[in-house]
């Protein structure tokens, strides 16, 4: 199965996340997105420990047994559990942890125009590029431009074990992974196609993505791993090709650019002064707060550097969610800029929303189910 099939034409009508945090499913019944169903299913610390190594999954039981009662809540009733009890599976959406995938941008002075010819080479080239084996992992790519004899691309790469993982435990919970997606690229996806340009955070236990959008062009995807090393260095670049974040017609719907931050970016803030202890300490988060500070703090000055105007609100995707985060970032100095949630309450059907499942969790499967 590829991560952004190409010959997929409308997703399945069921998401399901899987986070380091927990499960989360909904349903939508069109493309409109509308949330009918959600459900939430809590893990605890270490069951899921997103990576590009095999051990995504610690706890298989645990995880699968979440994802099944997650999506038994959402799949419907009478003969819709009935096809799951004559043995036909259930397609459903996968989406996946950011930490579990990369993203690349290339550029080539050729490419074969048949994909089974032009795959290979796009392999080749992520050997130089990918922190794990090309020839081992599940890639996908979509032609963004073709001008002045350069070829422009985006790749999405993700370990074939570590795929199979997350593909593992839903088919063990009675359900098909019918496509799979990033969790930030799905939550992108969940946009609607504005002039002005909109500054995104998805931020949870782990990780944190920071993502541009202006028009439905994606200009700036940057994730940021929390619990790897972050002496990593990687230059900031802006993507100048329209990229569209869902292409029901060709071979992907959402596409990034993926990269670690550098060393240069984190001299906008000094986290260790401005971190709001009490508030770290009431969720928990204290880590992922500080990370997830410097990564706006940063991505807001590349808005601004880049669009000439400074974003005045921040979107919120993942766990953490609007009002904390609006805390840390006021805290921090930041308070400039307006936070609430990507998911809002014209989204989900009155009464489908409780405060078992905060908006902010919903991001990423509302976005993979509007398509």
């Amino acid at each position: 199965m590829e991560i952004l099939p190409k010959t997929l034409g409308t997703r399945p009508r069921l998401a399901v996340e899987v986070r380091a945090e927990g499960v989360v499913a909904a349903r939508a019944e069109d493309a409109a997105a509308l949330l009918t169903t959600l459900s939430r299913v809590d893990l605890p610390d270490g069951a899921v420990a997103p990576g590009l190594k095999v051990g995504n999954i610690v706890d298989t039981f645990c995880v699968s047994a979440a994802v099944r009662k997650a999506l038994d809540v959402v799949s419907g009733r009478g003969s819709e559990r009935a096809e799951r009890g004559a043995g036909r599976l259930r397609d459903v959406t996968l989406v996946v942890p950011d930490s579990a995938v990369r993203v690349l941008f290339l550029d080539f002075d050729q490419l074969p125009s048949k994909t089974v010819e032009a795959l290979p080479v796009v392999r080749f080239r992520l050997k130089k590029l990918l922190p794990f084996d090309a020839d081992d992992a599940m890639v996908s790519y979509q032609v963004m431009s073709n001008e002045k004899g350069t070829i422009k691309l985006l790749a999405v790469a993700i370990p074939k074990a570590v795929l199979e993982e997350y593909e593992a435990v839903v088919l063990a919970a009675g359900y098909l992974p019918g496509a799979v997606l990033p969790s930030t690229l799905a939550a992108l996806a969940g946009l609607d196609e504005t002039p002005s340009p909109s500054l995104v955070v998805n931020a949870g236990l782990g990780a944190v993505t920071t993502a541009i959008v202006q028009a439905g062009t994606l200009l700036l995807h940057r994730s940021v791993d929390m619990s790897a090393n972050a002496n990593v260095s990687a230059p900031v670049s802006i993507v100048s090709t329209a990229i569209p974040l869902v292409d029901r017609e060709s071979s992907a719907q959402e596409w990034a650019q993926q990269e670690a931050l550098g060393p240069e970016g984190w001299d906008r803030i000094d986290a260790d002064d401005v971190m709001p202890v009490s508030v770290a300490r009431e969720i928990g988060m204290e880590t992922a707060a500080r990370e997830v500070v410097q990564a706006v703090s940063v991505a807001a000055a590349y808005f601004e550097d880049s669009l000439q105007t400074v974003p005045d609100q921040l979107l919120v995707a993942g766990t953490l969610g609007a009002e904390t985060l609006s805390a840390v970032m006021a805290e921090s100095g930041l308070e400039g800029l307006r936070v609430r949630e990507m998911v809002d309450a014209g989204m989900v059907q009155a009464g489908a929303v409780t405060a078992s499942v905060p908006r902010g969790w919903l991001a990423g499967v509302r976005g993979a189910l509007r398509n």
